[in-house]
């Protein structure tokens, strides 16, 4: 899409577009102050996506941009890894100080357990060591099979129903352990093991 036929729009769409405020962009493009009226504008098809269109074309370029200053640096994936890998070495104390033409030691290094961690984090992550553990487990399981597992938790096994379920209080007794209600009411009431 080329620049919009009204100047005004054009510019109000550019200004959206680098990150100002609707009402903002509004009085910049030329208009009288309206927050009303800068938020019809705003609401406009052509002038939503003539943003859209200025943002994309700002992303390529910036990629562009980017892909050209890492190729000219000599920037590689193996160069990461490998100062990486010095990084750890050195932070670890694992590579000896540095030594001047006569063999004498010059500096020091001292441990960083925090330099080392972050650099074989990173490592690993390049390399695909490290899995996203986060699981949602909500809707995978009955009331039921929860109700169970923090049974076997609590060292009362699994037989029972839900707690605070019709069939689902046996009988207290000694031995019993208060198990926490799992019924999804956002109450938090206890119960007796059966």
């Amino acid at each position: 899409m080329p620049a919009l036929l009204n100047p005004k729009h054009e510019l109000f769409a550019q200004e959206l577009a680098s990150g100002k405020s609707a009402e903002e962009a509004h009085g910049l493009a030329g208009y009288k102050a309206s927050r009303s009226g800068a938020s019809q504008l705003k609401q406009n098809l052509n002038i939503s996506n003539r943003v859209l269109e200025i943002l994309a074309e700002r992303e390529a370029i910036h990629g562009q941009a980017t892909a050209d200053a890492v190729k000219s640096a000599g920037l590689t994936k193996e160069w990461v890894i490998q100062t990486l890998m010095e990084n750890v070495a050195r932070a670890m104390q694992a590579t000896p100080v540095r030594t001047d033409d006569e063999g004498e030691a010059i500096g020091e290094y001292k441990y960083e357990g925090s330099v080392a961690n972050r650099a074989l984090e990173l490592l690993g992550k390049e390399v695909g060591m490290f899995v996203d553990r986060r699981e949602d487990v909500t809707g995978k399981r009955t009331l039921q099979q929860i109700d169970a597992r923090i049974r076997e938790f609590l060292g009362g096994g699994a037989a029972g129903g839900v707690v605070g379920s019709p069939g689902g209080e046996g009988n207290a007794g000694a031995g019993d352990a208060p198990v926490p209600d799992v019924s999804g009411s956002g109450a938090v009431k206890t119960g007796s093991v059966h």
